[in-house]
């Protein structure tokens, strides 16, 4: 019998590791792959296919309810929070099952024997629940950000790229700087993650607007911008964006 695939996806390096080895002693015959975020998640779903998936809800790029969207009815989903009210919620209406963070062995040990018992049942079809828990926003056409006393309104086409700057964001486009009342975070969450890539803690990038992504001497990986002067540092976090480098 083939061992059963199962991805685990979590932005937390800590909890990751932790979760990987709790399914390791849970679930010694199963084998294992891990994501760092929802993209990531996402390529490892479409190429190695798994048959369970726990999703951490909350994740940059492509959250865990984004990405259950996209498995639809072909991987059986366990979503992992710190937030119960969405964890119940999605199990109330039929997911798999649910584990908060911090995760208890006892209750994480109970998930995954409901999750093998129904493995040889198809998975159930998540679409429709994930769009009920949190349908997709709608990304702004345009955004208010200020030089001084003056407000400026930007079409979201024309920014280049994003840049934390203390409480703010620092906007960037061709012709203008100016600043945004949201965090980098806050932002991320209302933009469309195929278009804007975070490469950094501390910057998102217009995906269009991207040239190179190239090594220094030093190893350390930075993006340059088309039509641009400025480039962008790359974090090893979001490095796997830049496949093959």
């Amino acid at each position: 019998m083939t061992a059963p695939r199962i991805l685990v996806a979590d932005d937390e390096p800590l909890l990751r590791a932790e979760l990987v080895e709790a399914l390791e002693r849970l679930w010694p015959e199963a084998d294992v792959a891990v994501a760092q975020d929802g993209i990531e998640a996402l390529r490892l779903g479409r190429d190695w296919m798994p048959d369970v998936a726990f999703l951490d809800i909350r994740m940059p790029g492509l959250d865990g309810l984004e990405v259950a969207r996209v498995f639809g009815a072909r991987t059986h989903v366990v979503f992992v929070t710190a937030y119960g009210e969405h964890a119940l919620a999605a199990f109330d209406e039929g997911a798999v099952d649910y584990v908060v963070k911090p995760i208890a062995l006892e209750r994480l040990a109970r998930a995954v024997e409901r999750v093998r018992a129904r493995l040889a049942s198809p998975p159930p079809d998540l679409t429709h629940l994930v769009s009920r828990l949190r349908p997709v926003p709608k990304a702004p056409a345009w955004l208010q950000a200020t030089v001084g006393n003056t407000i400026h309104f930007i079409d979201l086409a024309d920014v280049i790229y994003f840049c934390a700057d203390a409480k703010y964001t620092r906007l960037v486009t061709d012709g203008l700087e100016a600043h945004i009342r949201l965090s980098l975070k806050e932002l991320a969450d209302s933009l469309d993650p195929a278009a804007f890539w975070q490469i950094h803690r501390g910057y998102m990038v217009a995906v269009r607007r991207i040239a190179t992504a190239a090594r220094a001497e030093d190893g350390a990986l930075w993006v340059h911008l088309r039509g641009h002067k400025a480039r962008l540092p790359v974090s090893q976090r979001f490095q796997h964006l830049f496949r093959g480098m």
